[in-house]
């Protein structure tokens, strides 16, 4: 069997093709993923995205993580709707009244709130995450 045969023989579990239920390797993508960035409903590995993430640096709705970015998020670095890391005693809403208790979360429900905090950050623009918005024009 040739190489291009065996490309077409295999089934592809990386971005852009359907997913499988359980998916590991290198950019997985499946129901269940495990590995190097890997992508789905429920995510095991170093830069994990799905509905559920557990890794390094998770991105999803809920994040068991080091650096992690969603709506719940657990973990040393966290930014998101509801945290929880080692400087916080509980969870924690970061609107208006939590902010200024919170060192690492920049997220606002104001365009014009973020464009304030990326003045003083001293980066430019801002970008949505969600229905929220947070200075710099990256993430």
């Amino acid at each position: 069997m040739n190489s291009s045969q065996q490309k077409h023989s295999e089934p592809s579990t990386h971005c852009g093709s359907k997913p499988k239920k359980i998916a590991i390797g290198i950019a997985p993508l499946g129901i269940v993923s495990i590995g190097i960035v890997p992508m789905g409903i429920f995510t095991i590995g170093i830069v994990p995205m799905g509905v559920v993430s557990l890794g390094v640096v998770a991105m999803g709705v809920v994040n068991a993580s080091i650096v992690g970015m969603g709506i719940f998020s657990a973990g040393i670095t966290t930014m998101g709707l509801k945290v929880w890391s080692p400087e916080q005693s509980s969870l924690q809403q970061t609107f208006e009244d939590s902010q200024s208790s919170l060192k690492n979360i920049y997220v606002y429900s104001k365009r014009s709130q973020a464009e304030a905090e990326a003045k003083k950050l001293g980066c430019l623009g801002v970008h949505k995450m969600g229905n929220m918005w947070m200075p710099c024009a990256t993430h």
